[in-house]
């Protein structure tokens, strides 16, 4: 059964965290032992990973696609690679939409020497920081600024998949939001090699939702940074239904938020990965925001990725 986050992730430390904290010390264990007798794999072919390492909703999907037509601009011939799970669609369906070349693969080694014989020369991996099988050229890390590393604490007292000092591994971090110099400073004294970006998200389609009472529909990683995009672009979010992340939305739900949404006169609006799961339910009622994603220092951060081919 999947579940929503549970709000103690986003907190200072609380009582359910320190309860949670020896499974935490579990997960550590497994970790540092995970890294130590992992068998890691080379290849022939350049390796981009596009991670995180708070639990989802920070924004390596899209990144994974900018990075990837970034890429082909430059005469690169790059693959996305994600490890295949059912549930996943939206994201493959979102993926393929925006950059034709994907390759969806149980095992992202099997995937990446699949990528080798369809004579790809880099392979960018929509997540899998903690795959510690594989060896990557170049290792980029996803924030929101909204979350950041939450409570601090790793799974399942916390958000984290592995602790702040994993990022001695990483070289880039695009951080969502605005500059936080107390952020910086905090992973800098860690690996003081990284480079700092900072992404945004544009709407595209805002005009058609001015002015309109909004019933938001968010079935994703980190719903309040949706929220709070429409918020801050002026629009009325008059209510909110929230579904965990993946939720496969059954046409009988569709139809039950669209009486909500008639009886209190609202326009239905939901993130474009959340409206790929139902669009072919055909609802016409049913209204996504249009986003691009914009990189501050954009030249900058694709003459540091340029670096891999030197």
């Amino acid at each position: 059964m999947k579940l929503n986050k549970p709000k103690f992730w986003d907190t200072k430390p609380s009582f359910a965290a320190y309860l949670l904290y020896p499974f935490t010390l579990m997960v550590i264990l497994i970790i540092f032992l995970k890294k130590i007798f992992t068998k890691k794999f080379q290849f022939n072919i350049k390796v981009i990973c596009i991670g995180n390492i708070y639990i989802g909703g920070t924004g390596k999907t899209p990144v994974s696609i900018y990075i990837a037509n970034e890429l082909k601009a430059l005469g690169k011939n790059p693959v996305i690679l994600r490890k295949f799970y059912k549930e996943h669609r939206d994201e493959h369906n979102l993926i393929r939409e925006s950059f034709k070349n994907l390759i969806l693969n149980v095992s992202r080694v099997a995937g990446i020497l699949e990528a080798e014989k369809m004579n790809y020369d880099t392979v960018i991996l929509d997540d899998g920081y903690q795959d510690y099988k594989i060896k990557k050229d170049l290792n980029i890390l996803c924030f929101n600024q909204s979350q950041l590393i939450g409570n601090g604490f790793i799974l399942p007292s916390g958000p984290l998949r592995e602790s702040l000092n994993s990022l001695r591994e990483a070289k880039i971090i695009l951080i969502n939001g605005q500059k936080d110099v107390k952020f910086e400073n905090k992973i800098l004294n860690i690996n003081n090699n990284l480079e700092i970006f900072y992404t945004s998200y544009k709407p595209l389609n805002i005009d058609q939702f001015k002015n309109k009472k909004l019933l938001a529909v968010a079935g994703i990683g980190n719903p309040k940074n949706f929220f709070q995009l429409l918020s801050k672009n002026g629009l009325i979010v008059e209510k909110t239904l929230i579904y965990p992340d993946h939720h496969e939305f059954t046409k009988t739900e569709i139809l039950n938020i669209i009486e909500q949404a008639d009886n209190n006169n609202n326009q239905i609006i939901m993130t474009k990965k959340d409206y790929f799961k139902i669009k072919d339910f055909k609802l016409d009622k049913i209204k996504y925001l249009k986003v691009s994603l914009e990189i501050n220092e954009k030249a900058k951060l694709i003459r540091t990725i340029s670096k891999l081919y030197d």
